[in-house]
């Protein structure tokens, strides 16, 4: 799949992504907010790729590349996963190479996503668990109109803070 916005591209990865996908999954900055472990080679980071099409084909995932119309070098991913059991709700998921932050790029793959989600697969609620230090992730969020739940926790993470976002 591929889709373009303004001034990105949102495109399913490939395996030619390996060596930006382990750049971007093995950025200190990004992971100092993250739980996982991240790739520590092209071998490492082409798993993941293969992973995340296994996963699309079995409709698990929704995850894109992002990328500005007139570089195709990834900038960073995003994605729809965790879908309930009814297909209602899904988690939503970003990261971003931190010399891009600060400039309205995930905002706009964020609308994008979001538009995607409640209008092709008929969510009726987006969830974003971050972590609550990431201030750039929280201000994200609540400029695309997320709401704070403050009556849930992570268990598996408590230092995460729980968006929701309901079908307008």
């Amino acid at each position: 799949m591929r889709f373009s916005t303004q001034r990105l591209v949102l495109r399913t990865i490939t395996e030619h992504d390996a060596a930006e996908i382990l750049g971007i999954r093995s950025n200190v900055e990004i992971n100092q907010f993250l739980h996982r472990n991240p790739p520590q080679n092209s071998f490492e980071a082409l798993g993941f790729i293969l992973g995340i099409k296994k996963k699309t084909i079995n409709k698990e995932i929704l995850f894109f590349g992002i990328s500005s119309q007139n570089h195709p070098q990834l900038l960073g991913t995003i994605c729809l996963w965790k879908f309930s059991e009814d297909r209602t709700t899904a988690e939503l998921g970003y990261e971003l190479l931190p010399a891009y932050h600060g400039k309205g790029i995930m905002s706009e793959a964020v609308q994008f996503v979001l538009n995607y989600g409640f209008k092709n697969l008929n969510l009726k609620k987006i969830e974003a668990f971050t972590n609550k230090n990431n201030l750039s992730s929280i201000k994200l969020l609540e400029k695309s109109k997320f709401i704070l739940n403050e009556n849930r926790t992570d268990e598996e993470f408590p230092e995460n803070l729980i968006f929701e976002l309901n079908e307008s």
